[in-house]
């Protein structure tokens, strides 16, 4: 699982019952709008989102619909699972990597 897709799953299991739109996706989990939606539309496509159109007049609100996400209730424990996974591996990653040493050769 990569950093960004850990990211996008960190923000929407905050409140793994609210619906959340692109943009503030995108701000909380500090990614590009270009960064998630891919992500977004991979996580729907495997169960773990739903997402809706909101239903409003783009003229009369003076900006395009939104598409909203949230976590279905299957998707919300299988993202808790897979990040608590994704995170143990990290820091096993990192328990068994060498210490960096500086140019003298002593640990950073």
């Amino acid at each position: 699982m990569t950093l960004h897709t850990q990211a996008v799953l960190t923000v929407l299991l905050e409140h793994p019952t609210r619906e959340f739109y692109g943009l503030q996706i995108s701000q909380r989990a500090d990614l590009a709008t270009g960064t998630i939606h891919p992500i977004l539309a991979r996580l729907e496509g495997i169960g773990w989102l739903e997402s809706r159109w909101e239903e409003i007049d783009p003229v009369q609100a003076g900006r395009p619909r939104r598409r909203y996400y949230r976590l279905s209730p299957d998707g919300a424990e299988q993202a808790r699972q897979a990040l608590a996974t994704a995170r143990t591996k990290l820091s096993g990653l990192f328990a068994r990597r060498p210490p960096a040493l500086g140019v003298n050769g002593d640990a950073l």
